[in-house]
């Protein structure tokens, strides 16, 4: 299995950080196909601009998805985004680990999907959901909060943790043709205890080594 992961944390001791070589050792050991994109060590530019092509189809006013549709046919993109595109399309699991930053991607991990997720490269022309440019490809979040779980129940102080990631999860994932695994969510790891944290790294080890027998969730849904 080719895998993808994508990680936006700033500080390499975190959590986030302990998931992220978690994940990669997992998946190397099990014989797996492993790139990743460390965002912040990349020092990714999460801002859309000319600069994310070599080519210009309207150099009087800017339209990122004019742009992106002449860069498309014309192999126009920038360096660094033709090579996060073409990781995508060399997948077949994505995941994304990250912190839940107010409802929400953290900035770097946005301006990613922002920048990366091309119209006509990844979507656009009737290729979208069940007929998107990804089809057969599987992607999963993993994140962290900062509150607990009951605080991300139905009903409870911030809503259901499923609504909170259902933009992500059908407006960005399966939009583009993606199924989507069932997110694997970490609550208020900063509360844990060591022993308890590392519980939760066996346990995230268990998930990953069995990820192949998964089936996707109703985006419905999540």
């Amino acid at each position: 299995m080719k895998v993808f992961i994508v990680y936006a944390h700033p500080e390499p001791g975190s959590f986030n950080g302990a998931l992220f070589r978690t994940a990669q050792d997992v998946f190397r050991e099990g014989g797996h196909e492993v790139q990743v994109s460390d965002l912040y060590a990349m020092g990714f530019n999460p801002v859309v601009s000319r600069k994310n092509y070599t080519t210009v189809k309207d150099p009087d006013y800017f339209k990122p998805q004019i742009e992106d549709m002449h860069a498309t046919e014309s192999g126009g993109f920038a360096p660094d985004i033709e090579a996060e595109i073409r990781k995508m399309e060399w997948c077949d699991l994505m995941l994304w680990q990250h912190p839940l930053w107010w409802f929400g991607l953290p900035a770097i991990l946005k301006g990613w999907v922002d920048r990366c997720f091309a119209m006509g490269r990844t979507y656009g022309g009737g290729r979208l959901y069940e007929n998107g440019v990804f089809k057969g490809k599987r992607a999963m979040l993993s994140l962290t909060t900062g509150g607990p779980a009951e605080a991300y129940a139905k009903g409870g102080f911030n809503g259901d943790i499923h609504a909170v990631l259902r933009p992500i999860h059908r407006g960005i994932l399966s939009f583009t043709g993606f199924d989507v695994l069932a997110p694997h969510i970490i609550y208020a790891p900063v509360r844990l205890r060591d022993e308890q944290r590392k519980a939760i790294l066996e346990g995230f080890s268990r998930r990953l080594r069995q990820i192949h027998e998964e089936g996707p969730v109703s985006v419905g849904e999540y």
